[in-house]
């Protein structure tokens, strides 16, 4: 995403953008943008999702999915509410990287319900059969790997085309999901870390460029010299160890090479954000909250390696540092200051906005803790439940005027 410093190379991009003739788009404000309707699906779906999974879990709903409850879970936390957020996040930044026109309109609203009929088919996948339900639900992830690679191949930013292949792998990741209850390949489990895996990739990968970036631009606002931030060694050694470290786990996830790497990877990834000066950005939490996701981040890679080298963590408890810290806090820090940034509003959080960010970490630091805190391990994880669905839930209640607002942004 991008900021209004010009000084910003992220900014940069879009005033570039910005002066390439544009049509003006006449529809509904809801469409007009990709971060509009697929931001707060994400937020709606990742605490919807949360609330099915408690209530299944406890017994009180028997999922008529084709998948069993927690593999529903998963994939649902996955492939539903992640992928929500990577394509409002693309369909937002291609066209500043590229210059180009964004999907909007009837593309748009194609787009948003073919991911709502994903979510459809997935939940009641017993009635509608395997096949079809493979097939509906797997099309969105193929269509927006192949939209964003002719997105970005078409507007000659190869620099990014690894992106559009890192959701060319999601897709396949969410392929070999089905491949199991097809009674194809028993690749059901791989799918789900391969998924787990390109989602971390992306947060290294994405996460790794708007930290230093924002952070150096806000700095700048207010008068302070930021920190040196460019892309040294370091940081391409960090980030291509993160890749590796979790193509390991993907593949041989109890090796105990795996999680050397795991734990290497980790490291770095701590090194790299003490680079970016967390300590300065204390006075705005739509700053910190960035490097509070990274740090989710570089920690859950450490516990996860530590898991799989010692038996002083459950492997379950140290990957959900990764999916409930890492996948829980850093969307949500991209979402809320994307939507602010391309609404015309303040880049600044609320009291709201910042009780939402201390929500979904709090959420995550319970569900690491939970398996250690014995007889209170159940009410824990309903706790944690609830701080989830109160932090995505919330954001979708405060945020859907901004989404569905004729407030010009960088579409129209």
């Amino acid at each position: 995403m991008t900021e209004t410093d010009p000084q910003d190379a992220h900014a940069a991009a879009e005033a570039k953008a910005s002066q390439r003739p544009r049509r003006r788009y006449q529809g509904p404000a809801f469409f007009s943008h990709g971060f509009r309707p697929f931001f707060l699906f994400a937020g709606v779906w990742s605490a919807l999702a949360v609330l099915i999974w408690v209530l299944a879990f406890a017994g009180a709903y028997a999922l008529p999915s084709v998948f069993g409850p927690l593999t529903w879970h998963v994939h649902e936390m996955v492939f539903g509410y992640a992928a929500a957020a990577i394509a409002g996040f693309l369909f937002t930044a291609v066209p500043n990287w590229t210059g180009r026109l964004p999907v909007h309109g009837l593309p748009l609203a194609a787009f948003a319900g073919l991911w709502i009929a994903g979510r459809i088919v997935v939940l009641f996948g017993e009635p509608v059969g395997v096949w079809p339900t493979a097939i509906i639900d797997c099309s969105f992830l193929i269509v927006l790997a192949l939209v964003i690679g002719r997105e970005i191949v078409i507007g000659k930013n190869r620099r990014n085309l690894v992106v559009a292949v890192v959701v060319a792998l999601l897709a396949l990741a969410n392929i070999l999901t089905y491949l199991e209850p097809l009674g194809l390949a028993a690749t059901g489990d791989l799918g789900l870390r391969l998924g787990i895996g390109v989602v971390i990739d992306l947060i290294a990968l994405i996460g790794g460029r708007v930290t230093p970036s924002f952070t150096s631009s806000w700095l700048r606002r207010r008068g302070e010299t930021p920190p040196n931030v460019a892309m040294a060694h370091i940081d391409r050694v960090g980030l291509v160890a993160v890749v590796a470290a979790m193509a390991a786990w993907t593949f041989v996830p109890e090796a105990r090479g795996a999680g050397s790497l795991l734990i290497f990877a980790g490291g770095l990834t701590l090194y790299r954000l003490v680079r970016w000066r967390p300590d300065r950005t204390r006075g705005e939490p739509l700053v910190w909250v960035l490097h509070l996701g990274y740090a989710w981040l570089g920690v859950g890679l450490v516990l996860l390696g530590l898991s799989i080298v010692t038996d002083v963590l459950l492997p379950t408890a140290a990957l959900h540092a990764l999916t409930a810290g890492a996948i829980g806090t850093m969307p949500l820090a991209v979402m809320s200051r994307a939507t602010l940034g391309h609404t015309g509003r303040a880049l600044t959080a609320d009291r709201v906005t910042t009780l939402l960010y201390l929500c979904v970490s709090a959420a995550a630091i319970l569900r690491v803790l939970s398996p250690v805190l014995g007889g209170m391990e159940i009410a824990a994880l309903h706790v944690s439940a609830t701080l989830w669905i109160i932090a995505f839930g919330g954001f979708a209640v405060a945020y859907a005027p901004m989404f569905f607002a004729s407030r010009a942004d960088s579409s129209t």
